[in-house]
C-alpha cells in the first residue's frame, strides 16, 4: 500500500469518524517473550501519527523498542448497526518526554466523562514526572463498513455464492 493509499484512507470519513470516537484502540504487538498481546488504548490522532502514551517502564515500551510493528483496530462499539472497523498497521516510535504531553490528554478526554475529566488530568500531572510517548506511523489502511466495503474473505464468499462482490473498496487483509 502506497503512503498516498494510507492517507486517502485516514481522510476517509469512517476512519475520521472512528478517530474522533470515544473507543478505545486496540494495540496489537509482539511482547519480548515473542509471545502476541493486544491492549486496549486512548490515543489521538494528529493527522500523522497515532499517538498513545504510557509509563516509560511499561511492558509494552520495551517491547515496542525491541520490535516497533504493530497493529490496531478501532470500531464502533455495540449496538451500532452496521458495524464499522478501521483496521491500521505501522510502525511504532517511543520517545520518552518530560511531564504529561497534550495529545495523551486530548485521547483521554476522548474516554473520560466530562464531570471526571478535571480531577483526573490532576491526577495524571500529579503521577508522571515523565512519560513514554508511542506515535504509530499507519504503513496499512483497511476500512469495514459493512455496506459498501468487506473483509475479503466475505467479499469472496458473497461472489462464490451469488456472483457478486458484495461490498466495494476490497483491501486485502
Amino acid at each position: 500500500m502506497t503512503p498516498d493509499d494510507v492517507a486517502a484512507l485516514m481522510q476517509d470519513p469512517v476512519a475520521q469518524r472512528l478517530l474522533s470516537s470515544a473507543n478505545p484502540a486496540r494495540l496489537a504487538y509482539v511482547a519480548r517473550d515473542g509471545s502476541p498481546r493486544v491492549v486496549p488504548v486512548g490515543f489521538d490522532w494528529n493527522g500523522t501519527t497515532i499517538v498513545v502514551g504510557t509509563v516509560p517502564g511499561s511492558a509494552k515500551v520495551g517491547a515496542l523498542e525491541a520490535n516497533p510493528a504493530v497493529a490496531l483496530t478501532i470500531d464502533t462499539s455495540p449496538p451500532a448497526w452496521p458495524p464499522n472497523v478501521l483496521l491500521i498497521r505501522g510502525t511504532a516510535s517511543v520517545t520518552v518526554v518530560d511531564g504529561v504531553f497534550p495529545e495523551y490528554v486530548a485521547g483521554a478526554r476522548k474516554l473520560t466523562p466530562a464531570d471526571e475529566f478535571p480531577s483526573w488530568e490532576a491526577g495524571v500531572r500529579a503521577l508522571y514526572d515523565q512519560m513514554a510517548r508511542i506515535d504509530i506511523t499507519p504503513t496499512w489502511v483497511a476500512i469495514h463498513d459493512f455496506e459498501t466495503r468487506l473483509p475479503h474473505a466475505v467479499e469472496e464468499l458473497a461472489r462464490s455464492r451469488f456472483g457478486h462482490r458484495g461490498g466495494r473498496g476490497r483491501q486485502p487483509e
